[in-house]
Formats: structure tokens, C-alpha cells, sequence
């Protein structure tokens, strides 16, 4: 065995002996251990990504304005950033995507903020259950190759990330687009071919 797969082993064992029972939440890190162990990016750089992750909500918080002002939803995949949310002036909108320029080891920012008021609880209560459904009809493609693509939803719009193929891509793409809610399929894939 590499020294991996024992992580995730071992991980996996440690979740879910705490979870004591809770079906739901076992399937969900049934879930999370195929994406992990299906994953192409290196741990090193799974781990880069959350720290990136971390270090855009510090610096958010870090400033005021920006903390009280705007609704931002940071994720990264191989140390690619998509930044969704909203912010009431493009300053604000532009001042956020500067300080995520500035994290070390971020190589691209793709600044999807609309100018507008943050969303509304209704509103992201509804995306969260567009990303379900989205994730749900990817599984329908199998359980390993949905776990490459990270769905991140937001008023609507569907944004896919992951380091895949052209072909995969495509399929991502079209699953997601069938999905009732799906405002817009937005591609922030990196591609291995």
C-alpha cells in the first residue's frame, strides 16, 4: 500500500468510528473517501488548496469593508481560485480578487462576483439544493468519475472545477445542464489533454 492510501485508510477508519451510526453522514464520507483517493491533484497540493481556501477568508476578514459588505464563496482546485459571491461596487470586487493575487502559491484567479447586494438566505438556500441535484445526476455517471468535478453553485449558475480530460469536461457539462434550477454551466476546468 502507498502511503496514500493508508492515509485515507486510516482517515476514513477515524471518521467513521466518531460518526457512531449516523447513515446519512456515513454515506456522505463514503462520498468524500473515493473523491480523496480518486483525486489527481497531489496531497501536498490538496492541502495547498485549502490553506489557499483559509488564507482568502483571513484576508477577507482582515478588512472590514470587505467582511460586511460582500457575500464571497472562495474554492480552489490545483491552486486555481474561483471566487463567486457579490459585492455592491466593482472596488470592492476588485480589491478582493488583488488580495487573492497576493496568497502565495495561487497561480490563476477566476473572479466570478457580480456587483449586486449579498444574496439572501432563500437564494443560497436554493443553490445549495441546485449543487445537490447536480451532484446526484453526476453520480449517475459513476461514483468515481463524479468525484472529479467540484460543483460550486451560485444564484443559479453552476460552476464545474477539476483537473479533467476534454471528454469529461463535456460530460460534466451536459449532466449538469439537465438539472431543473441551472441557471448556466460555467467551465473552470483545468485540462489534462
Amino acid at each position: 500500500m502507498t502511503i496514500r492510501l493508508i492515509t485515507i485508510v486510516l482517515s476514513s477508519v477515524f471518521v467513521f468510528s466518531q460518526l457512531q451510526g449516523c447513515a446519512a453522514l456515513i454515506g456522505a464520507g463514503a462520498v468524500t473517501g473515493v473523491a480523496v483517493a480518486t483525486d489527481r491533484r497531489t496531497a501536498g497540493t490538496m492541502l495547498d488548496d485549502q490553506m489557499i481556501e483559509f488564507q482568502i477568508l483571513d484576508v477577507v476578514r482582515a478588512d472590514d469593508e470587505l467582511w460586511q459588505q460582500t457575500h464571497l464563496n472562495a474554492t480552489s482546485i490545483n491552486n486555481i481560485v474561483l471566487l463567486t459571491g457579490e459585492a455592491p461596487v466593482d472596488e470592492l470586487r476588485s480589491r478582493i480578487e488583488a488580495l487573492v493575487h497576493q496568497i502565495p502559491k495561487v497561480r490563476r484567479v477566476h473572479n466570478e462576483m457580480v456587483i449586486a447586494a449579498p444574496s439572501s438566505v432563500l437564494s443560497r438556500s436554493s443553490d445549495s439544493w441546485i449543487t445537490s441535484k447536480v451532484k446526484t445526476n453526476l453520480l449517475s455517471w459513476g461514483l468515481e468519475e463524479a468525484s472529479l468535478i467540484k460543483v460550486v453553485t451560485e444564484n443559479g449558475s453552476v460552476y464545474l472545477m477539476g483537473l479533467v480530460t476534454q471528454d469529461e469536461a463535456e460530460t460534466a457539462t451536459e449532466l449538469s445542464r439537465g438539472v431543473s434550477g441551472v441557471q448556466r454551466v460555467v467551465k473552470v476546468f483545468e485540462y489534462l489533454d
